[in-house]
């Protein structure tokens, strides 16, 4: 999306020499047929996702919002099911910042879908997890949350344009472990989007940690002051404007667009365990209306865990323990809806707590 500043183009112009010329024809002459605009494009829809930070009343909104619009952006809408709350200054304050929700609790109740229909963007800009640091959520399990959204983002629009948040710090009284929780959870964020972005639906991870003071920039130690607000909309700016710069596709659904990849879900769950393993199993599910000719999962056991051996898939391990599982040859062929699971061992430090993994997947169409 081109910056207007210097167009005119989409805004409302009164046609002034269009006028002039009829009234200027002579009196009983033939009127000159009224020229029709071409349509506008479609503004594109820009949803503000997470929690009490980003929506009550998530100022910051409000001064993003503004920035783009004095630096030439006109062809924004901000989207979500909540309204506008407050801040005191003119902007679009819809949005989907749910005060009090774990991003977990989302993903585990499929409430994001019913809010991506209700809404259709074509960005999401999301700050999504403060509440699950601070209940003391395993990082995996968040990673996990975040990938079951941007599935069902993607589903909602193949296209899907995803900037996140490494979070804001967090220090309230009552959490004296949190500062560090976040640290540690923010230092996992740029491995896990490198594995979930594909180039037909990026993600951009949007530094909003650095340079944050929780004494300066917050008044209890979690929620954004006026300072706050002016630094997370000035960390995001830059990064929303890029995309908006190279624009979005309008028409995803056009019969003259390349066929959609096949995309899916994996899933974890643990077999049995004993010191120093344990045994687990992955399921990949085709989500998507397209046939899958193939599938590829990613498997990052927590702890320190490793595979070692994997059956129904073929295994390739990297030098950090990242395991990728490639389809075996019975089981690579997935109808919409169809599943297909891979068993694995892994071997565990003896004090690595209950298994637990982060798992993604990726799944070729015919056209792929």
């Amino acid at each position: 999306m081109l910056r207007t500043r210097h167009s005119a183009s989409h805004l409302r112009v009164i046609p002034v020499l269009g006028l002039l010329a009829a009234l200027l024809l002579p009196l009983g002459g033939p009127f000159a047929p009224r020229a029709t605009a071409a349509p506008a494009a479609d503004p594109v829809r820009v949803m503000p996702l997470g929690d009490s930070i980003t929506g009550s009343p998530g100022c910051w909104r409000a001064v993003l919002w503004n920035r783009l619009v004095n630096s030439g952006y006109r062809d924004i809408d901000f989207v979500g099911t909540l309204p506008p709350q407050g801040c005191g200054q003119a902007h679009d304050g819809d949005n989907e910042g749910h005060g009090g929700e774990l991003v977990t609790n989302v993903a585990d109740r499929n409430l994001l879908p019913a809010r991506l229909t209700a809404t259709r963007p074509d960005i999401v800009v999301m700050h999504f997890g403060t509440n699950d640091v601070w209940s003391s959520i395993a990082p995996d399990r968040i990673l996990a949350a975040y990938t079951k959204l941007v599935t069902q983002m993607r589903a909602s629009n193949p296209d899907m344009r995803i900037l996140v948040a490494q979070l804001i710090p967090m220090n309230p009284a009552s959490c004296a472990a949190c500062a560090q929780r976040v640290v540690d959870f923010n230092a996992r964020i740029p491995d896990w989007a490198r594995a979930t972005s594909t180039g037909r639906s990026p993600i951009t991870v949007v530094d909003q940690w650095t340079g944050f003071s929780t004494a300066t920039d917050t008044y209890d130690g979690v929620h954004p002051d006026a300072s706050g607000d002016d630094k997370i909309a000035a960390r995001w700016y830059p990064a929303l404007a890029a995309v908006l710069d190279a624009g979005v596709p309008q028409d995803p659904d056009d019969p003259g667009d390349p066929e959609e990849p096949a995309a899916c879900t994996a899933r974890f769950r643990a077999v049995s365990s004993w010191q120093g393993g344990y045994q687990g199993e992955v399921t990949v599910t085709n989500t998507s209306a397209s046939a899958a000719t193939g599938w590829t999962a990613t498997v990052v056991p927590a702890n320190g865990a490793r595979l070692t051996q994997v059956w129904n898939g073929v295994l390739t391990t990297a030098a950090d323990g990242t395991a990728t599982v490639t389809h075996a040859a019975w089981n690579g062929a997935l109808a919409p809806g169809a599943s297909a699971a891979f068993g694995f061992v892994a071997t565990a430090p003896a004090t690595a707590g209950a298994p637990a993994a982060t798992v993604t997947c990726t799944a070729k169409s015919p056209a792929a």
